[in-house]
């Protein structure tokens, strides 16, 4: 299992999030998730001004095995996606937690980041889905 960054937060369902300096959260989706789903060959993002909520879905990754919704993990705007997934869905599976990353929010309520799962536990609910 890959390394995971600790200052990382995740939602079960195996969405990483960053925040950045300027206070926007990178979003992503762990390598665990990558792994399990194989090699992604389509990846659907928001538009860039959608306003997106916690929890709810906002994009899809597609592999040869499934197609998997991607939730956000914070409520507020869309203000970048990661337009080289559109040619290149295997980046995600080269690099999840840097250059894969899918899309960035201006959260609207930054408290919803503490409902996230911390690296450590993150890493703990993937061992105990593993056994």
């Amino acid at each position: 299992m890959s390394e995971i960054p600790g200052d990382l937060k995740f939602l079960k369902s195996h969405e990483w999030a960053r925040v950045e300096d300027d206070g926007l959260v990178r979003v992503g989706i762990s390598d665990h998730a990558q792994a399990a789903l194989g090699d992604l060959v389509y990846v659907e993002l928001p538009e860039i001004g959608a306003s997106v909520q916690a929890g709810n879905g906002v994009a899809v990754v597609e592999s040869v095995k499934a197609a998997s919704d991607i939730y956000s993990p914070v409520s507020g705007e869309i203000v970048e996606v990661n337009e080289a997934l559109t040619d290149k869905p295997e980046v995600i599976n080269e690099d999840a937690f840097g250059e894969g990353w899918l899309f960035v929010v201006r959260p609207s309520d930054r408290a919803e980041l503490d409902d996230l799962l911390s690296a450590d536990a993150y890493a703990e609910q993937i061992e105990n889905e593993d056994h």
